[in-house]
């Protein structure tokens, strides 16, 4: 080996370590690594940040906002609440929820497909009276089942098409992944309808089912100050010291029946105040013994209600992009920049209700938010979280709606028949939603995940630094001495699972970047037609069932459904199996060796 290959080989091992690791941020771990690339002179400082211009970076991020416009003209939502109906049998709606999130997630991203229908998805689970777990976990395998149907579908489909245009002069066209992706989609969500629902783990209650609205009423207490309180003519601030060492978070202070929040810190506490507190029982009787509170009578409770509440308890999921990921409500300010507080947190299934506001927070969490009456939204979006209520968006304007639909259908079918280049149409169809105030300019760029832009950004200079080197050859070739005296077929198929592992740990952006070249070079060593293991790579590489840290999709619904890290393989293990066994066979009869 040189020592390019060697210092690459090295930088690559370093990444996938870290990204294992998952104590830095994808984005961060890959930024590094192509900086550390550019010092030691294997990505050449020209080409440092041509990733970044790459038209796989620029797709992917189109897509996004494509995504955004669709759902704000109303489309998405005219589908769903045309369909979905809460009297329906589980296995009937797992069925059709599988099939309206794998039709959408082919023609906009997977990750916004899901975070679309998961919200409907929950909302229907609670109005039926059945766990969201048992629905959640095949809707989430259905869109990333669907995304394998096109090229825009999801950002290793973009990232193949791209790299055989660098390498063979041609890209994947729209529709070339349909073949395979649908043939293999179609089998698993069928799998996923009929049998695979079946495998997933029930849990006995609402609380094991990670339902943080549970018992709700414990979390919400009012306690009055006496008449010969002590405490008369402080402020609410001077109890914060002893609240905190209880665990209890003072929200307000009503009195006459007005309730104060933005102000109430700075407030004198009179006789017959109410504090309204957020406390599990026994902090709350421990913070009462503590300040001589009394607990408030009928009458108190009745002056409480008076004025109408003027905060409301929200859910969020925790993306991995989210403000809030790996961060505690303490640290980012959530209580004074936003009059917020963070009541609970739902974790694979277990509820955390002590310390929440100094418990570091997670992708896929569930978090129990008591917000200021009408900035639920607000804080959801700065909190770069996604709302598990249905967000009550309707169809207003039908012009809009089915404008949009028809500017993004033209974009696909003049990039489908090559009368525009793909990159280009979706630009063409993001300015048009833009002039017809379907999509506000000023919020284009809040629907671009900025951190997948830099990983790919990232990713790609060092993907052609490995290539360049040879390494990608070296890596082919030892894979084909391993598999010496086999079929091509079988060789596929090693290639395919081997992938397929990989992405089921790692980001399966990089795993694609990394694996689509090593499959044009066996290819090529074997003499036969590397298509045919572009789509094996594609394939593979969008297919990860067995953890909730293989896909984002899988990461969405960990809080939402109650599951736990164990819980994924058993209905993924054997989706996986299925995945190989039809996806094999349609390759080498739609693209032959």
């Amino acid at each position: 080996m040189t020592t390019d290959q060697i210092t690459l080989f090295a930088l690559f091992g370093a990444v996938f370590a870290m990204l294992l690791w998952g104590r830095f941020r994808y984005d961060l771990i890959a930024f590094s690594a192509l900086m550390a690339g550019v010092v030691l002179g294997v990505v050449p400082t020209k080409h440092a940040f041509d990733g970044f211009g790459h038209p796989a970076t620029l797709v992917v991020a189109l897509v996004l906002i494509v995504s955004a416009g669709l759902v704000r003209s109303g489309a998405v939502f005219l589908i769903t609440r045309t369909l979905v109906d809460s009297t329906r049998k589980l296995g009937a709606h797992i069925a059709l929820m599988g099939l309206i999130g794998g039709v959408l997630s082919a023609f906009m991203n997977n990750v916004a497909a899901l975070a679309l229908l998961m919200p409907v998805d929950i909302q229907t689970a609670r109005k039926a009276g059945r766990q969201p777990g048992l629905s959640l976990m095949p809707l989430s395998f259905a869109t990333i089942l669907g995304g394998m149907v096109t090229m825009i579908g999801t950002p290793p489909n973009i990232i193949i098409a791209t790299i055989r245009e660098d390498a063979l002069g041609e890209p994947f066209h729209m529709f070339d992944f349909a073949p395979v992706g649908g043939v293999t989609a179609i089998a698993g969500l069928l799998f996923v309808a009929f049998i695979g629902w079946r495998l997933i783990p029930q849990k006995t209650d609402a609380k094991e089912a990670g339902d943080p609205m549970a018992d709700m009423a414990q979390y919400i207490a009012e306690l009055t100050v006496p008449d010969e309180s002590k405490h008369i003519g402080k402020r609410v601030r001077d109890l914060y010291e002893t609240a905190d060492k209880n665990d209890v978070a003072i929200l307000g202070l009503v009195r006459d029946g007005k309730r104060r929040y933005g102000t109430a810190h700075t407030t004198k506490l009179l006789a017959g105040d109410a504090l309204v507190l957020e406390a599990a029982p026994d902090a709350l009787d421990e913070f009462r013994a503590a300040l001589s509170l009394d607990f408030a009578d009928e009458k108190r409770q009745e002056a409480l209600q008076a004025d109408g509440d003027g905060l409301q308890v929200i859910e969020v999921v925790v993306t991995e992009d989210a403000r809030i990921n790996g961060k505690t409500a303490q640290a980012i300010g959530l209580g004074w920049r936003h009059r917020s507080v963070l009541m609970g947190i739902s974790r694979s299934g277990k509820r955390i209700t002590k310390q929440v506001r100094k418990t570091e927070v997670h992708a896929g969490d569930i978090l129990l938010l008591l917000v200021p009456q009408e900035r639920g939204a607000e804080i959801t979006e700065w909190l770069g979280c996604l709302p598990l209520a249905d967000r009550g968006l309707a169809v207003t304007d039908d012009k809009k709606v089915w404008l949009a639909i028809g500017m993004f259908a033209a974009a696909v079918a003049a990039a489908s028949t090559g009368l525009i280049y793909l990159p280009v149409a979706l630009g063409l169809v993001v300015v048009g939603f833009v002039l017809m105030k379907i999509l506000p300019l000023a919020e284009i760029y809040d629907h671009i995940s900025w951190p997948v832009v830099v990983l790919l950004g990232s990713m790609i200079p060092l993907g052609s630094a490995l290539e360049t080197s040879g390494g990608t050859e070296l890596i082919a070739g030892w894979l084909i001495d391993l598999t010496q005296g086999m079929a091509p077929w079988a060789i596929l198929t090693i290639l395919m699972v081997v992938t397929m592992s990989l992405s089921d740990v790692l980001n399966n952006t990089a795993t694609t970047i990394v694996a689509a070249p090593i499959g044009i070079k066996m290819a090529q060593a074997l003499e036969v037609n590397p298509d045919p293991f572009l789509m094996a790579v594609a394939v593979a590489a969008s297919c990860a069932f067995l953890t909730p840290i293989g896909h984002k999709n899988n990461t969405l619904i960990l809080g939402p459904g109650g599951y736990s890290f164990g819980d994924y393989w058993r209905m993924g293990l054997p989706l996986e199996i299925l995945v190989v066994a039809v996806s094999i066979p349609a390759i080498l009869v739609f693209w032959p060796l």
